[in-house]
């Protein structure tokens, strides 16, 4: 994780007494616009949302490693512990906010889950280079970049 400063821009919701708890990368702006469309499609507070550059993740999560947060968008069970990552945790945080079983279904549709994996894997890794403005050149990529 980078010790820089976090964009001020960066969505964040700390209640960590709410059920979940979504981790994003907060320097990457495509990921910012789709979290702060989490905080307000979250009706019933059940998201928990910080940016991957939060100090004391680790410790919190000491079972999710460092360079899983470079990796992918990690959705955490606060009560369990349980945690998805990628393309299953959007699969699980839209299923959490309000109606969003009404599309989660598209998921039992046979090869849709890899489909959406790989789809974001395709993402993650190119992250920085969708939606950019001053971000990327404020950001450049370095040996533990996702890409």
């Amino acid at each position: 994780m980078n010790a820089r400063e976090l964009p001020e821009d960066a969505p964040t919701s700390r209640s960590p007494e709410r059920p979940y708890t979504v981790v994003y990368d907060g320097y990457c702006n495509v990921c910012r616009r789709v979290v702060g469309r989490l905080t307000k499609w979250d009706r019933h507070g059940e998201l928990e949302i910080l940016p991957s550059q939060t100090p004391g993740l680790s410790a919190r999560y000491p079972w999710i490693p460092a360079n899983a947060y470079l990796e992918s968008l990690q959705l955490i069970e606060n009560l369990s512990g349980a945690t998805w990552q990628g393309a299953v945790a959007l699969e699980h945080i839209i299923d959490v906010l309000p109606k969003g079983n009404l599309i989660t279904w598209i998921f039992w549709i046979p090869f849709v889950r890899p489909l959406a994996e790989k789809f974001y894997r395709w993402f993650a890794k190119n992250r920085y280079r969708l939606g950019c403005g001053e971000h990327c050149r404020l950001h450049a990529p370095g040996p533990d970049s996702p890409h």
